[in-house]
């Protein structure tokens, strides 16, 4: 690129396309971006990118790499005398500064150059590094052990160092901790250094050269060719960790800043520490890091020294993912007396170093707390252990009392079933009473009303025999007749006889008693007037509008206009005929949108129809049934299974039998019993046990099995006592079973029936779904249960509520009362898991299995077992009986209550619906209260910053954002250094990038002073 544009000095951008893009070209290659900004540098217009050009021609290498490795090498020659090594490495500083310049600034291919096998930059760097600081290093040994070194002149500096030329392949700088366990360097141990060599030493010592080694090293390892030869070099990093020796302060702390960067690399912490391994055995420390406590408790007055080994030992320590080493590590630390100095250092001024101490402190494992906690939490899982024991044991008490009170409940259920049909009964004996003192009372009033009239006409009779009109005749038999006075031949038919029309004889009794009633009036109308103005003779009575006959009157509902349209609510309606005897006969919904808000209603809930309605058809029962296998007799299988039955008996076929015989359940448990009866012998058995034994063949040839089944097929209606026994041993287990069932179908069944509060909820329910189905279907009457399930699939506007959310509110805000609807249904979610059918079949079978006993009793009563079952069960099953019959009435009742059939709605179906919907209107409510709490939060938020918005400067919100936004990235930052190690990502230019997050990783950022 650089002849290039020497040949090229007056070159334009003008007509030469080609050759500027292929300087660019050329200059990407060289400068050896990331991809990212690789990228970046091509979205530059022309002129920026000939800028870059012009610039890079500028900064053009001044020297190649061979000759600052010529210069180091001469400095390095132990053949020099003293006078021209004095003239020599007058400017050996301004060199290394010079080589550090090109390392950093030029492109990647000096760099690898510089690197290669040919020139081993690297090999000369790190020896120059070992020279340069080798006097120090030996002054601090001749120092400690006072013995003087003697001084072997036959060996060269240049064998002191010759594995350094060993070999040109450089290994992976992953998995090196083996390797390193033995780096020493070879000057130290193998050979000892000239006296000239020494001297010389001691006058590049006082010079910046380690510091600028450093640096060297450091810009070498911003590559990452560079930097995985650094790792993999066998004493590049021990000689870095020996640079701690130097006595300049900011040399140490450079060489900290780079140890603790290649520590956050995978595989950099096994170096790190196999490097310290090597300064101890080589300065002859005691234990591992003790010049660096040193230096760090010396170096008081060093500030940025003091941060950087500070930050250093953190990362050391804390970096490490296995536990019980970082706590080795931490306590290393603490032989030295790292807490007792950071102790000391509390109260410093420098807000960097509290910044890493209190970091240091805060990631610290107290293993004393740690293992307090361990045996807290040991004693607190004792504890744990026993509570949970204890609420075993107060669950059961729990499980009792509840039977207990439910077995109350059941009882009192039952008493105030039968104090309720006798109250009907009283009703109805009073309704017939009533009915006939009506019926007395009308009849006296029309023997008064007859007297009355008779009194009349006696009088009117009296007056005409005075007036001569008519005249009384008595007859023998005592009855009187009005004959009227004939005059001129004619009998007067005057208007004043008409009243009477008495023309025959009057009885006796009509003096002394009252006429015979008139017959009572046709019943009419209570509207008469209407009655009154038919011009026919005939009365036509006009009755209300029913829908069937027989029923009682329905009054028609009017369909309800809305202002929106409404979605249909896909309920399950009942037919006007079905409503009567139903919950839905005893509820007005007319009245329920009086109270309502239905236009905030119409609001929320406005929208396009819905689809069809959802056709839920109730689930059918399938009763599978078992074929049954017959076996042959004494199968290998049946005797292999017959023999490990008997086994687990432990008796002998003698005592089997005789225990049968008596129904003694003390010898033979039940659960033998029953597993005996699946060897019952069968008729093909019998047979040939039969034929065997009239051929009289010897029974010791049989087998055990066959021996057992020739004595138990003797024994008499086997079949029978068998079924006896398992009934009498498993009767108490079935009663303890089945009473809770039954009494949980009584309890739930009574307690929905009797529920106001539930009974307004569907009120409820039934005014908003004919509000939205009714200018679409027409209002309904009553609906079936299953429409419970559809509320949750009615959404509102917004689809953020639906109509159980809606009725949710309305129940709180208007009828608060019936919130708690759901604690007045009782034991629902038991008797949802009752199959009511398979219970009265269990009962049936106790009675078939009671009526078995009883009629082997009677035939052998003898038998003291089955007399004292029988005394003592025969109450206990009729009780359990009666459960069960009130249990089928009860649940009949409700099922009828509501609507349904309970043919086709068995408990499993029925009960399960007010589970769920119970459940479902919990969980509205949750979800409201939810909302609303939330949109308090909001609104609570929006005011706030309302009023910083009018009391604050504008500008001091972002800023506090801003401030808010930094704080959450370092502590995230903060808590991801915790949990994961820092690995290096292989990219050029990573490790500033390393160091300078060093620099923020294991720092607290909550407990910053100031």
């Amino acid at each position: 690129l650089n002849q290039l544009l020497l040949g090229n000095e007056s070159l334009s951008l003008k007509g030469h396309s080609v050759t500027f893009f292929l300087f660019f070209f050329f200059l990407q290659n060289a400068m050896n971006l990331p991809p990212d900004k690789a990228r970046l540098l091509r979205q530059y217009d022309n002129e920026k990118k000939w800028e870059l050009i012009c610039d890079q021609e500028r900064f053009q290498v001044k020297n190649p790499p061979h000759t600052y490795i010529q210069k180091l090498k001469g400095y390095l020659d132990p053949a020099v005398t003293r006078k021209k090594f004095r003239r020599r490495v007058q400017e050996s500083t301004q060199v290394l500064r010079e080589l550090e310049i090109s390392l950093r600034t030029n492109h990647i291919g000096w760099v690898r150059e510089f690197l290669n096998e040919e020139n081993k930059g690297l090999d000369v760097l790190v020896e120059y590094l070992s020279f340069a600081q080798y006097a120090v290093t030996f002054d601090f040994e001749s120092v400690e052990s006072t013995v003087e070194s003697s001084v072997d002149k036959s060996k060269p500096w240049s064998r002191s160092i010759e594995d350094l030329h060993r070999g040109s392949n450089l290994p992976s700088p992953v998995g090196n901790s083996v390797s390193r366990s033995g780096r020493h360097s070879a000057l130290r141990y193998n050979t000892l250094p000239s006296r000239r060599t020494l001297k010389n030493s001691r006058l590049v010592s006082k010079k910046d050269d380690v510091h600028v080694c450093i640096m060297c090293l450091r810009a070498i390892m911003n590559y990452q060719y560079g930097f995985n030869m650094v790792m993999s070099h066998p004493h590049a990093v021990n000689e870095i960790a020996l640079s701690l020796n130097n006595k300049n302060p900011r040399t140490k702390a450079l060489v900290l800043e780079l140890l603790a960067a290649v520590c956050l690399v995978r595989g950099g912490h096994e170096i790190i520490l196999s490097a310290f391994d090597n300064f101890k055995e080589v300065c002859g420390e005691k234990q591992r890091f003790e010049k660096l406590m040193e230096h760090f408790r010396n170096e008081d007055n060093n500030i940025d020294f003091m941060v950087a080994s500070m930050q250093f030992i953190n990362i050391v320590v804390h970096s490490v993912e296995d536990m019980n080493f970082r706590v080795h590590l931490q306590y290393e630390f603490t032989k030295l007396g790292l807490d007792e100095y950071l102790d000391k250092l509390k109260h410093t001024e420098s807000d960097k170093l509290q910044v890493q101490i209190q970091a240091y402190l805060d990631n610290v494992f107290d293993v004393g707390a740690l293992l307090e906690d361990a045996e807290t939490k040991n004693a607190a899982l004792e504890r744990v252990e026993e509570l949970e024991e204890n609420i075993s044991h107060l669950s059961e008490k729990l499980q009792d009392t509840e039977n207990e009170a439910m077995s109350k409940i059941v009882e009192l259920e039952k008493q105030l079933m039968q104090r309720n049909k006798e109250l009907d009964v009283v009703r109805e004996i009073y309704k017939d009473a009533n009915t006939q003192v009506h019926t007395l009372r009308k009849m006296v009033k029309e023997k008064e009303e007859a007297i009355q009239r008779q009194s009349t006409l006696e009088k009117k009779i009296h007056e005409l025999e005075k007036q001569g009109t008519i005249k009384i005749q008595k007859k023998g038999d005592g009855d009187i007749a009005i004959l009227p006075v004939v005059a001129s031949g004619t009998m007067s038919m005057g208007s004043d006889a008409a009243p009477g029309n008495f023309v025959g004889p009057v009885s006796g009794a009509a003096s002394s008693g009252p006429l015979p009633p008139p017959p009572s009036p046709l019943p009419l109308l209570s509207d008469t007037s209407e009655a009154g103005k038919k011009p026919c003779g005939r009365t036509k009575f006009i009755q209300p509008v029913v829908f069937n006959s027989g029923l009682a009157a329905v009054k028609i509902k009017k369909p309800i206009k809305t202002k929106f349209r409404m979605p249909v609510f896909n309920w399950v309606a009942l037919k006007p005929n079905q409503i009567n005897g139903t919950v839905f006969n005893e509820i007005d919904d007319e009245r329920i949108l009086e109270d309502l808000n239905v236009d905030e209603f119409e609001e929320i809930f406005k929208t396009k129809a819905q689809g069809p309605a959802i056709d839920l058809s109730s689930s059918k029962q399938k009763i599978t049934q078992k074929g049954s296998n017959k076996v042959t007799l004494l199968e290998a299988n049946r005797a292999k299974n017959l023999a490990i039955t008997l086994r687990k008996a432990g008796k002998n076929a003698d005592e089997i039998c005789k225990a049968i015989h008596v129904f003694d359940l003390k010898t033979l448990p039940v659960d033998f019993v029953e597993c005996l009866m699946r060897f019952l012998p069968t008729e093909n058995e019998v047979k040939v046990l039969r034929l065997y034994e009239r051929e009289r063949k010897p029974l010791e040839n049989l087998s055990d099995e066959d021996r057992f089944m020739m004595q138990f097929s003797k024994i008499e209606r086997l079949l029978q006592k068998m079924t006896i026994m398992a009934f009498i041993g498993n009767f108490a287990e079935s009663i303890q079973m089945l009473t809770p069932q039954l009494h949980a179908i009584i309890a739930a069944s009574v307690s929905i029936k009797s529920s106001q509060k539930l009974k307004k909820i569907l009120e409820i329910i039934l005014a908003l779904g004919n509000y939205m189905n009714s200018s679409k279907r027409g209002a309904v009457y009553g609906f079936k249960l299953q429409s419970l399930d559809l509320l949750l699939d009615t959404k509102s506007t917004d689809r953020k509520q639906t109509l159980l959310h809606y009725i949710s509110n309305v129940v709180k805000e208007k009828y608060h009362q019936v919130s708690l609807f759901y604690n007045e249904l009782h034991y629902v979610e038991k008797a949802a898991a009752v199959s009511l059918e398979n219970v009265l079949l269990d009962v049936k079978e106790l009675q078939r299995g009671m009526d078995l006993t009883k009629r082997e009793y009677t035939m052998h009563d003898h038998n003291t077992l089955l007399k004292e079952f029988i005394f003592h069960n025969e109450a206990k099953l009729k009780k359990l009986q009666d459960d069960a019959k009130i249990a089928q009435d009860a649940f009949d009742d409700v099922v009828k209550y509501f609507g349904e059939n309970p043919k086709t709605t068995p408990p499993s179906v029925f009960f399960p619906v007010f589970v769920r919907f119970v459940k479902a209107y919990k969980q509205a409510e949750d979800e409201n209260e939810l909302r609303k709490k939330q949109e308090q939060a909001l609104m609570e938020k929006l005011l706030e910053q309302e009023a910083l918005m009018e009391q604050q400067d504008p500008k001091s919100p972002s800023h506090k954002s801003k401030r808010q936004q930094q704080e959450l990235i370092a502590e995230l930052r903060r808590r991801q250094v915790k949990d994961n190690r820092h690995v290096y990502e292989g990219k050029d230019g990573a490790i500033e990038d390393i160091i300078t997050v060093s620099i923020l990783l294991f720092t607290s950022q909550d407990d910053k002073p100031g």
